[in-house]
Order: structure tokens, then C-alpha cells, then sequence
């Protein structure tokens, strides 16, 4: 099994097993170790992965941090750990302190769940407040199992990784801005956007009055962009259009009364492109009835996604709850789908 497969797979027996972990060491042998084994150290090894490091703080003797990967002997990572149903926010301090007093040139603190890593740009030796990657085993992105990669024993080049943090804080960071702005524009963010666009005097009331603008223009942008990017992917692979053919064959009268309109397939976009952070998108798929517009899981009729009713002039998105009944939410337009991204990222989560 290569690298990407097993850590795909160790990131689904995360999911299940954190339900049963309650204890920091159940969490470190459950949870952590494992998957610095998948990374290739040898973890019963304490000349390579030593437990309980002694990292020595000022006057403080025998302070002691979980784990720390060597390296001739010198500590190059140092791991704090926590349980699994710890919130992390509080503890980088501890890992802080560790840091200054070890030639260590990365830091990790870890839930077992999610992983930060932490290094010192601002300020040699001194370990930064904010990590410069962070890894979510629920949630994990192929550019995060990339980034993951470089910690591999056979691939750690602490100089190249160090070289290229910078620029992966900064973006992460930016792009927790962008969606900021994307769920609640701030007035700085209107301000700018009117700047070149607007010549009127940008007084409170101007800004109020764009506010929604602006974030229905954003929602939008982002919408064609993801549109586009997802038909592209479409059109290079035309195999992809026989998993959208429903596997009942229609008679031709009954395919004559059901017309897919450019307003629902542009809806089936956004879903899709909603959803794509959880599941691949080929995994969505649409069918069109007489009656509504549904979206499944996997072309699957017991498994539905959602439903629209977008021909009435009260549009509909209908979402199932755990039971399959259909709650009935009423949209003014596509754009308000965003809104209703978390209700349906957790009914395909119950598929999975």
C-alpha cells in the first residue's frame, strides 16, 4: 500500500476510533503514534522516536515533552500531545516553551485529530504563535496529505520545508480572510471593492446599501469559477455524463414532459462544488423527474443529497433529515444554496 492509500485509510480509522478514546495516553497510542509509523519513523526506536523527552525550562528541571524524533542524537521535532477531546487553542504555549530550549526546528501539537505544526520565522528560535500548517485527519485535503508528505523520514528536509513554511502560513492565512469575507463582507473589504467602481462619497449608508451587493457579486464569482473548473474536469472526461443517465430507461413520452433547465443544472454545480472538500464530485450526481430536480449520493435513489424545485415561482431546495423527510427551505436565488452548505455536507456524512 503506497503512502497516500495508508494514510487515506488511517484517516477513516481516526474517524472511528475518536469516538472511543477518552484518555491522553489511549489518544497517543491510538491516535498519534500510528501515524508517525505510516510517516516511516521507527517508533520503538527511542534513539529515533523518544518518549517523555526531557526538554530542560530555565530554572525548571525535568520538563518533560511526549515525543521527540532525533536525530545524531539532537531532537529536530518536537510532538506535545493531547487527548482527542481536547481543544488545542489552550496548549501551544507548553510547546512554546519547549522549543527555545532544544535545537529543535519544528514543533507539533496534536489531538490525534488535528495537527499543528509550528516553526520560528518570526523570530530565530523562538517558536511562532501561529502554526504554519495545519492538518485535520477528518477533514483531509489532498494538498494537506502533500504537505504531510515532507515529514516522511525518508523524504525530511527540514531546510526545504522550512524554506517554503512561510509562504503556506501567509496563504493559509489568506485564505481564512477570503472566507471571512465570503460569509460576511467587513466594511474595510466594501470600502475597497468600491473604490474603483464607485465615485460617490462612501458614507456609512453607501456602505450598508453594497454590503449585500457585494457579497451576492462574491458568491457568484466564486460560483462560476467553481462551474467552471468543474466542467472542464466534465468535458475532459465524457464518461462522466453515463453516470448522470438514470439506470431506469425512460419511455419516450415520459422523457418528453421532464425538461433539465440551465438554472438546475447551474444549482447541480454549486452543489457539487459544496461538496467537493467531503467527497469526490463524480460522487454527486443528478436526476431529473417530472415532479422536482434531485441530487444523489452515488446516482442512488435511497440515498438523496437533496431536491429543488426551481419552475415554480416560490423556488424550493428540499433537504432530508435523518429520517429521509424533506424539510422545505424557500431561496430567492441560486446564490442562497451557499447558506445551506453545513445541512448538506452532514446528510452526505451519514452516507459515508
Amino acid at each position: 500500500m503506497n503512502y497516500n492509500e495508508s494514510i487515506k485509510q488511517f484517516s477513516e480509522r481516526v474517524a472511528i476510533m475518536k469516538e472511543t478514546v477518552s484518555t491522553e495516553e489511549a489518544t497517543k497510542m491510538s491516535l498519534i503514534v500510528p501515524l508517525f509509523q505510516i510517516l516511516g519513523y521507527d517508533v520503538f526506536n527511542p534513539n529515533e522516536f523518544c518518549p517523555e523527552y526531557t526538554a530542560d525550562v530555565g530554572i525548571k528541571k525535568g520538563e518533560k515533552v511526549d515525543y521527540a524524533i532525533l536525530e545524531n542524537s539532537q531532537p529536530i521535532i518536537l510532538i506535545e500531545c493531547k487527548s482527542c477531546s481536547e481543544q488545542l487553542d489552550k496548549y501551544s504555549s507548553q510547546l512554546f516553551r519547549y522549543f527555545g530550549t532544544s535545537t529543535a526546528k519544528f514543533g507539533i501539537l496534536t489531538n490525534g485529530v488535528i495537527y499543528r505544526f509550528y516553526t520560528d520565522l518570526e523570530e530565530s528560535n523562538k517558536m511562532d504563535l501561529v502554526p504554519f500548517l495545519e492538518v485535520n485527519m477528518l477533514n483531509l485535503k489532498d494538498s494537506s496529505i502533500s504537505e504531510l508528505k515532507k515529514f516522511c523520514k525518508d523524504n525530511f528536509d527540514k531546510d526545504k520545508i522550512f524554506s517554503t513554511a512561510e509562504e503556506l502560513k501567509y496563504s493559509t492565512l489568506i485564505k481564512g480572510t477570503l472566507s471571512k469575507e465570503f460569509e460576511t463582507p467587513s466594511e474595510n473589504f466594501v470600502r475597497f471593492i468600491l473604490s474603483d467602481i464607485y465615485d460617490g462619497q462612501k458614507n456609512q449608508r453607501v456602505i450598508e446599501k453594497f454590503t449585500p451587493v457585494v457579497k451576492r457579486a462574491f458568491s457568484s464569482f466564486v460560483n462560476e469559477i467553481v462551474n467552471s473548473k468543474i466542467s472542464s474536469a466534465l468535458s475532459e472526461d465524457s464518461s462522466d455524463d453515463a453516470m448522470e443517465i438514470p439506470d431506469v430507461i425512460e419511455t419516450e413520452e415520459s422523457v418528453s414532459k421532464i425538461i433539465t433547465t440551465e438554472e438546475e443544472i447551474e444549482s447541480f454545480y454549486i452543489i457539487r462544488g459544496l461538496l467537493a472538500g467531503i467527497i469526490p464530485v463524480e460522487d454527486v450526481v443528478h436526476r431529473d423527474t417530472e415532479s422536482y430536480f434531485g441530487i444523489l449520493y452515488k446516482n442512488n435513489n435511497r440515498k438523496p443529497i437533496c431536491r429543488l424545485n426551481l419552475d415554480t415561482k416560490n423556488k424550493q431546495l428540499l433537504i432530508p433529515d435523518e429520517n429521509k423527510k424533506f424539510q422545505r427551505i424557500y431561496i430567492e436565488s441560486l446564490n442562497d444554496i451557499y447558506k445551506y452548505k453545513q445541512q448538506l455536507m452532514e446528510v452526505v456524512k451519514r452516507y459515508l
